[in-house]
């Protein structure tokens, strides 16, 4: 299969944003809380920073150890919720088990929520109406948008009345992650199958990956689907990333040993396309983070 470059697409979208910026003739600023002491948390708040740093946008960072009380966390983002100066907030997550996420996150002002989870933003989408989409399910499309591109074949998003729509298989664990992902995709024409909370791949499900031309598995468990499930000529997204105890970073598709330099996964000669891990959905996360908050400055 042939490697979706997030990395390489991730840099162009930046450079695309810091160009805007420049030419916006103010700051767009972005406020991240960070609570608790969780190494990936604390690493992905520093890639924001200096992706942020580097595309011109104000950036602050707001760290609680996790011992502060509720209260405390929510009265900086109300704080946040008011200042001019700031048009984007978020709340790295997960949290620490002490605090409810719910509560705080439902704090955030919804025209300030950078990262498109707020009840109101999700329920916008639900409604077709949406007003900020999840950075990761931009993120996704895009990639997906980048393998057709890289195909050739705009077959896929170019239907004509009376063809068969193509399928779109979404592996998750949350409904708020799938509904996004779900609206852009049938956005452009797919028939979207939702897998929730799998603990295995049963026959059923084995046979619904097989049938899938985009396949985006976000289930949170290291190597959930084999290559031999995938379908031909498919576009895999993998969203996982799972620490194994020997330190290797995996996805949630087992890609096999480390990408070959030649641009192949290790799937071999299997045709289609698919996202390393790293170096795939992560880094076009941070990308659409910096556009979504560069937009919510224009609209402000």
């Amino acid at each position: 299969m042939q490697i979706i470059d997030g990395r390489k697409l991730a840099a162009r979208i930046r450079a695309e944003v810091k160009e805007e910026i420049a030419r916006l003739g103010s700051t767009p600023g972005l406020a991240v809380i960070l609570v608790g002491k969780d190494p990936a948390s604390h690493l992905y708040v520093a890639l924001k920073e200096k992706a942020c740093t580097e595309a011109g946008i104000k950036f602050e960072k707001y760290v609680f150890s996790g011992t502060e009380p509720e209260s405390e966390i929510i009265e900086t983002i109300r704080k946040l919720n008011g200042r001019d100066d700031i048009h984007g907030i978020l709340v790295q997550v997960p949290l620490p088990a002490i605090y409810h996420e719910d509560v705080i996150l439902s704090t955030l002002d919804p025209s300030k929520d950078v990262d498109g989870f707020h009840q109101v933003n999700l329920r916008a989408i639900l409604e077709g109406k949406p007003r900020i989409i999840p950075c990761v399910a931009l993120a996704i499309v895009a990639l997906v948008d980048e393998a057709i591109k890289q195909k050739g074949d705009v077959s896929l998003f170019a239907h004509k009345k009376g063809d068969a729509p193509f399928l779109a298989v979404l592996i998750a664990n949350r409904m708020e992650f799938a509904a996004p992902l779900e609206y852009l995709l049938e956005k452009r024409g797919a028939l979207v199958q939702i897998i929730l909370r799998a603990k295995e791949v049963t026959t059923d499900i084995s046979a619904q990956i097989k049938s899938a031309d985009i396949l985006i598995v976000a289930r949170g468990h290291a190597n959930f689907v084999s290559g031999d499930m995938i379908k031909d000529g498919a576009i895999v997204i993998d969203v996982g990333t799972n620490t194994l105890p020997d330190g290797k970073v995996v996805g949630d598709v087992d890609q096999g040993l480390a990408l070959s330099k030649k641009g192949l996964s290790p799937m071999g000669d299997k045709p289609g396309y698919i996202t390393p891990v790293p170096g795939g959905v992560g880094p076009m996360t941070v990308a659409m983070l910096l556009k979504n908050t560069l937009e919510l400055a224009k609209n402000a």
